[in-house]
């Protein structure tokens, strides 16, 4: 018995047709912003001379992590510019701090819905497992149809990859805010956002940190894909050192990423427990 296909792909097909037909103006508006936002952060990043960016990033991580990390992040930003990737790694970076920043201003608060209101948990839940676990490969087909090739898609597609994170542990952190003191604050009167900002966001901050952390690390690790679809950035240079077989340029641009990667990592490490202790 032959059962009849269920026409998935057609309907996908459909849908995206329709949204490229009726939203068009939609796109073009978020392209706009969103090419903007990468191109003036990759400017900006490029503007100082690289050995003064250097020594900047350097104090941003000695004031945050001590000795240790701002070390490593002078010999490994040296280290970059030296093999002659700076440029690249700025424009990486204003690709993965747009994302990230995308994914902060709609994760945050949607984790912070979702841990207001058990029915949205249970509805978004099931979203983020398909968005966790869909190819990433996948999310570069509709990127493209909507936004053409270049920084865009990539970042959109970052963003669908790396904002699962910090939703799902927004919701956690105000979700493992103690009763007791939630009923301490309403006793004494408390409004819902007074609540929320003054107890809920504060105490469940460090593990709203290490969503917004993960989140980073995915949006980094779309880059290699995102240059498929004509994302700037290291991951053009890993891409095309693949394409041509050059395991030499390969292994330098993708150590460029790794030094990026351990300096965004710690410093969101460093940040998470400073606000522990605090």
């Amino acid at each position: 018995m032959n059962v009849p296909k269920i026409p998935i792909g057609k309907w996908i097909e459909s849908l995206e047709a329709w949204l490229e037909t009726n939203a068009g103006p939609l796109f073009e508006g978020i392209k706009l912003v969103i090419g903007s936002t990468v191109n003036g952060l990759a400017d900006a990043f490029n503007f100082l001379p690289p050995l003064l960016m250097i020594a900047l990033i350097t104090v941003i991580a000695f004031w945050i992590g001590r000795t240790r990390l701002a070390l490593f992040s002078l010999i490994g930003l040296f280290l970059v510019y030296n093999l002659g990737y700076w440029e690249h790694t700025m424009e990486t970076l204003a690709l993965v701090l747009t994302a990230s920043l995308i994914s902060i201003l709609f994760g945050v608060p949607l984790g912070i819905w979702c841990s207001r209101n058990d029915k949205v948990q249970k509805t978004v839940t099931p979203v983020l497992d398909f968005m966790q676990t869909m190819p990433a490969f996948v999310y570069l087909l509709p990127a493209v149809a909507f936004f053409s090739l270049g920084v865009v898609p990539g970042v959109i597609a970052s963003v669908i990859f790396g904002i699962p994170p910090t939703i799902r542990l927004t919701n956690l952190g105000i979700r493992q805010v103690p009763a007791d003191l939630v009923e301490a604050a309403d006793a004494f009167g408390s409004t819902p956002m007074q609540k929320l900002y003054k107890l809920q966001l504060p105490i469940a901050a460090p593990t709203i940190m290490a969503g917004i952390n993960q989140t980073i690390m995915l949006s980094l690790s779309m880059v290699v894909i995102a240059s498929m679809i004509g994302a700037q950035g290291v991951g053009a240079d890993v891409y095309r050192a693949v394409t041509q077989a050059k395991t030499g340029v390969g292994f330098e641009a993708g150590l460029a990423v790794v030094v990026l990667a351990i300096i965004l990592d710690r410093i969101t490490q460093n940040l998470v427990n400073k606000k522990r202790e605090g």
